[in-house]
């Protein structure tokens, strides 16, 4: 099935209509989700047994690319959903079906969002500050503040974490699980009015206390880094799909860098298009090369994602490599397309000026640069050594 038979174009101009007034309003993309969900393109990791195409992580990353060049923001907020489907679909591949139950859910309509992300907590998914309480029935009572929840106003099931302290010898275990939006304990602030990307309604969500019953716990690990499959799970298709949804900005703003030119003409040379200025051509012909350049990394890594390829320890490094990459190629593609394009696009409203905007927020996202430098660096040189041990 090909991505424009998911996503045709007429879907895809009904979205890309709404982008700007989304933008402008600071509102959330209620119309793009219910015609998304009408679409079933929430279903796209449910295996067909549970009523969606069961398609794998090279097939989804295309399609979030594909959206993406319509509307960035609305592509951005589905990949919450879509990474956690995804993590249940990875795992499942690899015999671990302890997330069955939510793709039989997103079968049936529900909306996953992603509750992880911690103010200061650079260590992400290895650490938590907000606490998992155990209940004598194995319920979990979690308190405590998630930021960056895109979805926030959609979701009807939020998966997070938290640290129970007391568990493992006071060492800590990391307990992870299900919120149902139905049900009480949990806050969603209305303090999402940002540069850009505005439309995710990535709100801060509050956790008073909110409590998952023992059979929607599907994890408890250590505090600190770990191997565990879930882990994998959710760097591959978190670093995966953020990478698709940043290339498929950045292929928007080269499609209109080059009709810009073309549209453009120089009194300097008399008249002619600026697609005849070789300064111009250069800018132009340097944004196609990086989109050129990660295409492939893109497409490939995703691919051994689906074919269970075995990278060994190269895996993070190759997933944060990835995404640091595609977040900082898009940034430099929409860098030269507001160049080529002239004044134009520094005025507010532009679509131009939208994505120079919605770009930025790509440094924000798991893994940033400096995380995802050490993650490789510790891969080819080893940890730091400490002060002791010199």
């Amino acid at each position: 099935m090909a991505p424009e038979d998911i996503l045709p174009e007429a879907l895809l101009d009904r979205l890309r209509g709404r982008a700007a007034g989304y933008d402008q309003n600071n509102r959330f993309i209620q119309e793009d989700l219910d015609d998304l969900a009408e679409a079933g393109y929430l279903k796209l990791f449910v295996p067909e047994a549970d009523g969606g195409p069961g398609l794998g992580l090279e097939a989804v990353a295309a399609l979030q690319q594909r959206l993406a060049t319509a509307a960035p923001a609305t592509a951005l907020a589905i990949n919450m959903h879509l990474v956690w489907t995804g993590v249940a679909a990875v795992m499942a591949a690899r015999g671990d079906n302890a997330l069955g139950f939510l793709l039989q859910e997103a079968g049936q309509g529900e909306i996953f969002a992603f509750g992880i992300s911690e103010a200061g907590n650079d260590s992400m998914l290895f650490d938590s500050g907000t606490v998992a309480e155990p209940l004598p029935d194995g319920s979990y009572r979690f308190t405590g503040r998630k930021i960056f929840t895109s979805l926030s106003r959609g979701w009807t099931r939020l998966g997070t974490f938290g640290k129970d302290p007391e568990a493992r010898d006071g060492a800590g275990e990391l307990v992870f699980g299900f919120i149902r939006r139905d049900e009480p304990g949990h806050e969603t602030l209305s303090d999402w009015d940002t540069l850009g990307m505005r439309a995710s309604a990535s709100n801060t969500t509050l956790l008073h206390g909110a409590v998952v019953p023992p059979e929607r716990i599907f994890r408890k690990l250590p505090v600190g880094p770990n191997q565990d499959l879930l882990i994998f799970a959710i760097f591959a298709c978190f670093e995966t799909l953020l990478a698709a949804v940043y290339t498929g900005l950045a292929e928007r703003a080269l499609t209109l860098a080059v009709e810009n030119v073309k549209r453009r003409v120089s009194a300097k040379h008399g008249g002619r298009s600026y697609a005849q200025d070789p300064d111009i051509r250069w800018k132009v012909a340097d944004a196609a090369m990086a989109m050129d350049g990660i295409q492939p990394q893109l497409t490939l890594l995703a691919r051994d994602v689906d074919n269970l390829v075995d990278h060994g320890p190269q895996w993070f490094p190759k997933l944060v490599g990835l995404k640091s990459r595609a977040t900082e190629n898009a940034r430099h593609v929409v860098d030269l397309a507001i160049r080529v394009t002239g004044g134009s696009s520094y005025f507010r409203g532009s679509e131009m000026e939208r994505l120079y905007r919605d770009v930025l927020a790509g440094i924000f996202h798991p893994s940033n640069d400096e995380s995802a430098h050490n993650t490789v660096a510790n891969a080819w040189l080893g940890p730091l050594e400490s002060q002791e041990s010199r």
